[in-house]
């Protein structure tokens, strides 16, 4: 059984000590600008089966990777249609998760579907933390089918002994996941409906191209 350690998220050793558990193929959830997310190393097959065992979660769903900057997309897609770029300026940071046809060479408890789902959190904390780790599989923390976490006692209450560190970052600025779009060169469709509306990327996509 793991001990869960907590940790504030202004720690001076927080991001170290998060970065550590990661390269170790440990377990770790952090604020995020809509929910607690519970995050592994995506390169990792163990650390992955780790977040499916932790949160009772069906094997069949894929896990998303948050990333902090543009280079780091490059490691999980080979081409980045035009339409998510023109998505990914307009909307990222923030809470669109963009699904894209990823590499192969990915493991599969990442994804076993062609497609992967990437997105850029829109919180200081978030970006400084995946700056230093590496991008991140990373779901909500909660168990499946319970509800979000936007605390870190939340994420305690559902997760004691299941994840290596909590960083407590207060209560996360959004209240529900991000929305959740596949993108593909002819294709714009909806997988979750999240703070971000069809209509508002319908919107971008019409607007003149910089």
């Amino acid at each position: 059984m793991t001990t869960t350690k907590m940790l504030s998220s202004e720690d001076p050793n927080a991001i170290n000590l998060a970065k550590a558990l990661i390269q170790e193929g440990g377990l770790i959830a952090f604020p995020t600008d809509t929910v607690y997310g519970l995050a592994a190393d995506p390169f990792n097959p163990g650390a992955l089966n780790k977040i499916y065992m932790a949160k009772e979660r069906p094997a069949e769903k894929v896990l998303p990777v948050l990333i902090a900057n543009m280079n780091q997309l490059k490691q999980f897609v080979l081409i980045v249609p035009e339409q998510a770029k023109h998505l990914a300026q307009a909307f990222w940071p923030g809470p669109l998760t963009l699904v894209m046809d990823k590499k192969t060479d990915l493991p599969p408890e990442l994804t076993a579907t062609p497609g992967i789902g990437l997105r850029m959190p829109d919180l200081d904390f978030s970006l400084r933390l995946l700056c230093a780790t590496g991008p991140l599989a990373t779901t909500s923390a909660n168990i499946s089918n319970n509800s979000n976490t936007r605390t870190a006692d939340e994420v305690l209450a559902q997760l004691d002994s299941r994840v290596d560190l909590i960083l407590d970052g207060g209560q996360t600025p959004g209240m529900i996941p991000s929305t959740v779009l596949e993108v593909s060169q002819s294709n714009l469709r909806i997988l979750r409906q999240g703070p971000i509306s069809l209509e508002e990327i319908q919107a971008v996509l019409k607007s003149p191209k910089n």
